[in-house]
């Protein structure tokens, strides 16, 4: 049987944004070798998804609007544009690991429709941290709060590109976790993650030095603190699902806002 052919570039993008946003992008190809590109441009996804949300806050406020309100809007589009994918997994990886069970009975209850106590707790918490976030960012200036959902979006699909780098086990044959996992070759990975980071920085220094600061290390403290989630998740799990990639997500997004809002 031939070896898969190079993907496009379009292939990469068409799987990233195909498989983590709802945008209507179909995705041609469902092999390693796509798989590999799309978890490369993932950061690309978070960049339109956090633009996007950005410019729902943006033009709340000038439509006279508060900064809560912007704030609620900005965490709302990420959600209505991942379906709550992530969120949904968030709250299943805090079922699975709350449980206290072992894999495969953790990774059973990752697997059900329904949504119990750790998972809720989990998802009202994160909420409100973001909004929280979100609300002081846009309260010390527009420009801030946008800048600040960008980087936090991005961040949250830059931890999806890490997390698929090679050495990291799926705990499933099958899903989506099974298809990205140890996709992504370690220094690609890397070379990714310090686009971002650069990136980040070089945005935030449009808001003064103090700006660039932050959010280099919003983007950094993201990308350790999903670190740490997935660790433990490979632990608990034996590898990582579709579940797990969401929340590690939501993880990066969270701690992104919240660092990136601090003054």
């Amino acid at each position: 049987m031939p070896a898969p052919s190079t993907p496009r570039p379009a292939d990469g993008l068409r799987f990233a944004f195909g498989t983590l946003t709802v945008l209507p992008v179909r995705v041609t190809r469902w092999d390693r070798p796509a798989a590999r590109a799309g978890m490369l441009c993932a950061p690309l996804a978070g960049l339109v998804v956090g633009a996007v949300s950005a410019a729902a806050g943006l033009l709340l406020l000038l439509l006279g609007s508060g900064p809560l309100l912007a704030a609620v809007a900005t965490v709302a589009v990420p959600a209505i544009l991942t379906r709550a994918l992530h969120l949904d997994g968030l709250a299943d990886t805090a079922d699975g690991l709350g449980s206290g069970k072992p894999a495969e009975d953790a990774l059973r209850i990752m697997k059900q429709s329904d949504i119990g106590p750790f998972g809720v707790v989990t998802l009202v918490l994160v909420l409100l941290a973001q909004v929280a976030a979100l609300t002081t960012a846009y309260d010390d200036s527009p420009a801030r709060g946008a800048l600040t959902a960008v980087v936090a979006a991005t961040a949250a699909r830059l931890a999806l590109t890490l997390a698929a780098r090679t050495g990291v086990p799926a705990a499933r044959p099958e899903g989506l976790g099974a298809a990205v996992a140890g996709a992504v070759p370690a220094v690609g990975a890397a070379a990714v993650g310090l686009a971002v980071t650069g990136a980040s920085a070089a945005a935030g220094g449009l808001l003064g030095p103090d700006g660039a600061v932050r959010m280099l290390l919003a983007v950094a403290l993201s990308v350790a603190a999903a670190e740490l989630l997935l660790r433990h998740c490979v632990r608990r799990f034996g590898g990582v699902t579709g579940d797990v990639f969401g929340g590690l997500a939501e993880t990066a997004a969270t701690t992104a806002l919240v660092v990136a809002s601090l003054n």
